[in-house]
């Protein structure tokens, strides 16, 4: 596998997880539902970070992040307050508790998704992808990328030149 085929592999799985969160209270799953993983996952990761740090580190705009706060807190994900040093930044953080809609889709299973996806319902081959998949999500976490990252940045400041 190479990293056009790895990046490929990353839509479609992102792709089949759209399909595999369920809709909010009966209706279709809202526009921008990979931004609020994003955003939802970088706050959890960076507590009381502020905007436009998450769009930062996201790479999302502003106004994107924006909205997705808006929604996660809506949901009862997240909670904001403003910043006791500056008053004018809002802060976000993970809500103490797991809000009804965290534990909905948390609680959903990826096998209707990834059955259609497959084209098959084989339970065999169900669990044998799966099973994949989670070796994968054990194996490759934040902590994961954040080594990537230090490693790439590394060989910047040796001087080592960066591959496209």
């Amino acid at each position: 596998m190479n990293g056009v085929e790895l990046l490929l592999l990353g839509r479609t799985l992102m792709k089949i997880g759209e399909e595999a969160v369920p809709a909010p209270e009966g209706g279709r799953p809202p526009a921008g539902v990979k931004a609020v993983v994003v955003v939802m996952s970088d706050v959890y990761e960076h507590p009381d970070s502020a905007v436009g740090e998450i769009a930062a580190r996201t790479g999302l705009p502003q106004s994107q992040v924006s909205a997705a706060v808006a929604r996660l807190r809506e949901a009862g994900s997240i909670v904001t307050g403003a910043d006791p040093r500056d008053r004018r930044r809002l802060l976000v953080r993970r809500a103490p508790g797991i809000s009804p809609r965290r534990a909905e889709v948390a609680a959903t299973s990826i096998d209707g998704a990834l059955a259609r996806a497959l084209g098959t319902d084989d339970p065999r081959e169900l669990a044998e992808v799966r099973d994949a998949l989670d070796v994968l999500a054990r194996r490759l976490t934040p902590a994961s990328l954040r080594r990537l990252k230090a490693e790439a940045g590394a060989q910047a400041a040796a001087g080592a030149p960066e591959q496209a």
